[in-house]
């Protein structure tokens, strides 16, 4: 999905380029180099329904194989002195890693506010969104400001899209997937902080007590989930995600209508508003 994004990018931004298809390259190696690496630290055997390579090789091959990724997808754009899209790129690496470790942080405090939820997936899942937007209207029109703009507009796709993610795992769609999974590893998502911020004093504590404490049985966290879509959670979440869409949209109409507007736009409204 994120090399369509570079390709729909520059094609509003000016046209496809051959550092279009080095970028799409790029962000694509860039994105399963992380995805290796998340399973080593979430200690995960499965990742889109097949063992995980850490579940294959262990953890050493699988850092490895993460970091072989990674630099494929720099010496591709170094050899080609595709510098300014190695710039966009290498700030979303470090954007990925800040995100994730003050994830971490928070996960063993629980005192995480909205304020720092949106940081966190800005920084976490919504800066390669970002880069890859900016990536491709760069290979298009060599022009930062437009690049800008259309990080700008990826990132509010990537918050919507992680927004998405996280009411999954309330149960806002049937997805085929268990639910209560950022429960169990101690993820403070937004429904969760909307309710421990719109709930009373008992139901607070006693939230927090399961997800530090019981996180592991089944009929506890269905508690919480039961208490989050009670509380207006789903809602407010709902709520939050469909204003980053469609303030998303709004850069793009910046551009004039064309069929790779129309894609773009069709895009976004996949990513949103998908049921799995």
């Amino acid at each position: 999905m994120r090399p369509m994004f570079v390709f729909l990018s520059a094609k509003i931004a000016g046209g496809i380029t051959e550092p279009t298809y080095r970028a799409a390259s790029l962000i694509e190696l860039l994105h399963t180099a992380t995805l290796v690496h998340d399973d080593v630290v979430d200690n995960s055997m499965i990742r889109r329904s097949f063992f995980s390579v850490n579940a294959l090789w262990k953890n050493k091959i699988a850092v490895l194989v993460g970091d072989y990724l990674l630099s494929k997808g720099l010496l591709l754009s170094i050899e080609h002195e595709d510098f300014r899209i190695l710039q966009i790129t290498s700030r979303a690496v470090k954007e990925m890693s800040e995100g994730e470790l003050l994830q971490m942080e928070k996960a063993r405090k629980l005192d995480i506010s909205e304020e720092i939820y949106f940081e966190i997936i800005r920084a976490k899942t919504a800066s390669l969104l970002s880069a890859a937007c900016a990536a491709g209207a760069y290979s298009a029109s060599n022009n930062w400001e437009i690049s800008e703009h259309f990080r700008s507009f990826g990132e509010k796709v990537g918050i919507a899209f992680q927004i998405k993610d996280d009411l999954f795992d309330y149960g806002a769609d049937q997805i085929g997937k268990p639910t209560g999974i950022d429960i169990k590893e101690k993820k403070m998502t937004l429904p969760l902080i909307y309710t421990l911020q719109h709930t009373d004093q008992a139901t607070r504590r006693k939230i927090i007590y399961i997800v530090r404490n019981q996180s592991t049985d089944r009929k506890k966290v269905d508690e919480v989930i039961r208490i989050v879509q009670q509380s207006g959670g789903i809602e407010y979440a709902t709520q939050k995600m469909n204003e980053y869409k469609e303030n998303a949209l709004a850069l793009l109409q910046k551009y004039p209508e064309s069929p790779a507007r129309t894609a773009m736009e069709n895009l976004v409204h996949y990513s949103i508003d998908r049921k799995y």
